[in-house]
């Protein structure tokens, strides 16, 4: 993706969204731009105009840390939008060629060690599942092969979140909160081309998305970035109903890159219920179809 292009737009949708007051500047009169003004950033910087002007132009090679932990305050930078900045000025200089980690294989080239499966099977309470910066789902216990079925209902989805929160209909009904999920996987994304912005499958996703969908095309240019760690989703699965699940990812120190993700349920729960009987339609469901592929898709 072109860095310079990144930066600008970054940059300038975060000096936007900021009122002067937020800032603790005297807003006045006649204000032409949304937020705050280059100068206003600059000042709070403690950088110049001109120095704040051709950052905001792309140009972050050879920019200092404390010069873009200064921009990050002055521009109220969350934890993920300060390490996606920094990211970017990496990808600038050239210096993520040094600490990004190795490219990652595509789905189809990548195959998870055995014990990685036997640790996934071993999950029998809640979806478990391993995902790459592209939401592609690499491994799967039987309850997150159950759990997305819909996903996997439809092999124009090649098993990839994104592509099945954009582009098939179902997601609508398994997302009771659709914009909300949608807002979290175009950030996942943007986060990950930060991270890994020489990664051809991710711009072709992108380039996809953004042509087939609109709903894509303006989260993607807004430029929000996140930490996907820790919280509460809705879902309404096909076979189980209505479910509130809370999940943890986590980051997998052997594959970097990699995030398993386990969901589960309050103990007590309607949703602890629901997800026994959705092992039971998963088991129901896999001796009706003997042939079904194994739980790694």
């Amino acid at each position: 993706m072109d860095n310079r292009a990144e930066v600008r737009e970054f940059l300038t949708s975060r000096r936007s969204r900021i009122t002067p007051e937020q800032a603790g500047l005297p807003s006045g009169p006649r204000r032409r731009v949304p937020g705050l003004r280059r100068s206003e950033v600059a000042a709070l910087a403690d950088v110049s105009v001109e120095y704040y002007a051709k950052l905001e132009r792309g140009n972050l090679a050879g920019v200092s840390p404390a010069v873009l932990e200064a921009v990050a305050r002055a521009l109220r930078l969350d934890d993920a939008e300060r390490a996606h900045l920094l990211n970017l000025a990496h990808a600038a200089d050239g210096s993520d060629a040094l600490t990004r980690p190795r490219r990652r294989r595509t789905k189809d080239q990548w195959k998870p060690h055995r014990s990685l499966q036997w640790t996934l099977d071993a999950i029998t309470a809640g979806p478990a599942f391993v995902r790459n910066g592209r939401m592609d789902l690499l491994a799967v216990n039987r309850l997150a092969r159950a759990f997305y079925a819909d996903v996997y209902a439809d092999p124009h989805n090649q098993t990839n979140l994104a592509r099945f929160q954009f582009l098939d209909p179902a997601s609508r009904r398994f997302y009771p909160d659709w914009d909300v999920a949608a807002d979290i996987s175009v950030a996942i994304l943007r986060t990950e081309a930060g991270r890994n912005p020489h990664d051809k499958d991710l711009h072709d996703l992108v380039g996809e998305l953004s042509t087939r969908s609109d709903a894509f095309r303006t989260r993607w240019g807004a430029h929000d970035v996140r930490h996907h760690g820790t919280g509460t989703k809705r879902f309404h699965h096909q076979a189980v109903g209505d479910l509130t699940l809370a999940y943890e990812g986590l980051e997998m120190a052997a594959e970097p890159g990699l995030t398993l993700t386990v969901y589960t349920a309050e103990p007590g729960s309607p949703s602890e219920e629901s997800l026994r009987l959705l092992a039971s339609w998963a088991a129901t469901e896999e001796a009706a179809s003997p042939t079904r592929p194994s739980a790694t898709g």
